[in-house]
């Protein structure tokens, strides 16, 4: 999977980075962080954050929802 979304139940961006990703046909990889200690000790590591959404696109790391970003980044994978 080449796209990965960090999320947890209680993130109000978190939906709108999955309808942006579901709008523009890729897949994606849901990890409710919340749920699981390894996802987000990793998340930490690549990233130094502790919030969500984080989207991770092929090595590219998108903190929040940044529409422009993440769109001009599902374009080069």
């Amino acid at each position: 999977m080449k796209i990965k979304v960090y999320t947890t139940p209680t993130c109000a961006y978190c939906p709108a980075v999955k309808k942006l990703l579901e709008k523009e046909g890729v897949e994606y990889k849901e990890v409710d962080v919340s749920e699981d200690e390894e996802a987000l000790e990793e998340m930490k590591e690549e990233t130094g954050q502790m919030g969500v959404p984080v989207t991770q696109i092929g090595d590219q790391f998108v903190i929040g929802f940044k529409k422009k970003k993440i769109k001009e980044l599902i374009k080069n994978i």
